[in-house]
Order: structure tokens, then C-alpha cells, then sequence
């Protein structure tokens, strides 16, 4: 992936403030965050912000996507179903870096009922710090994976 400047964020309703406190920081790392997400807490459905975070990556809007809702897995699943759309849900840093190492995921997430908001920082941060190593084996699951995606 190329170097990340703009990155969409979503949310669900139970993630509004986990969402706030995480844009603010990417823009104190000088990111430009853009809002996909919702911006009250009532009842909405994360899917709906899944896909909007998914397609803006996709088609280049943004350059990176990150997700929040109360676990992280429903809105990655929505935004893993829009083509070229490679999210993974994280609930610590080591898998965050492992996943942009590994599987040069372009959309990151996790969940505001699951992880404190030092641990949402870290686990964005590691995600960002990583590179995708896009050689050997890594490159070869990562098409394997595109492959699937075309079949479908």
C-alpha cells in the first residue's frame, strides 16, 4: 500500500466516542480523516458504514480505512464484502502490524466494547507504522486471495 495521507473512518452507535478520540488523534499525526461513520448514538446499522468506509478505499477515495463498532467484526464483514477490500479486526497491535505485514489489509478494526481507547491508539498505530512485506509467500496468499475475490 502506498503512503497512507487520507483515511476514512467509520462507525457504528456504539463506537461515536471511541471514533471521535481516534480521528483526533490521526490528525495530531497529521492524517486527514475523513467522517463515514455515524456521529450519534442512536441505534443504526453498522453495515451501512462498513460499506461506505469499504468503497471509498476501494475505489482510492481514501487511502486507508479504519472501523469501529461495539466488537469490530460485524462492520469488517460488511466492509470486506465491497471488492478490493481487505479488513481485519485487531484487538491488540501485534496483530495489527502482522495484518498489514502479512495481508496488506487496507482497512483496520475493532471494537469499542472490546478494547480501551490506549489499546485502539496502539493497535492503529502498529497497523500504520507496518509495511507490507509483498514478497514470497506473503505476495503469493495475498493474489491467492485476489483470485477468490474474481471468482466470486
Amino acid at each position: 500500500m502506498a503512503e497512507v495521507k487520507v483515511i476514512g473512518i467509520g462507525n457504528d452507535h456504539a463506537a461515536v466516542e471511541m471514533k471521535n478520540q481516534i480521528k483526533a488523534f490521526l490528525e495530531e499525526k497529521g492524517y486527514q480523516v475523513i467522517n463515514y461513520g455515524t456521529d450519534t448514538d442512536e441505534s443504526c446499522d453498522y453495515p451501512i458504514y462498513g460499506e461506505k468506509v469499504g468503497r471509498a478505499v476501494a475505489s482510492g477515495e481514501v487511502d486507508a480505512g479504519v472501523l469501529i463498532c461495539g466488537t469490530g467484526i460485524g462492520i469488517s464483514i460488511a466492509a470486506n464484502k465491497v471488492k478490493g477490500v481487505r479488513a481485519a479486526v485487531c484487538s491488540e497491535p501485534v496483530t495489527a502490524r502482522l495484518t498489514k505485514e502479512h495481508n496488506n489489509a487496507n482497512i483496520i478494526a475493532f471494537g469499542a466494547r472490546i478494547v480501551g481507547i490506549e489499546t485502539a491508539k496502539a493497535i492503529v498505530t502498529a497497523w500504520l507504522d507496518a509495511e507490507y512485506i509483498g514478497s514470497g509467500r506473503h505476495e503469493k496468499r495475498v493474489n491467492m486471495l485476489k483470485e477468490i475475490e474474481e471468482s466470486r
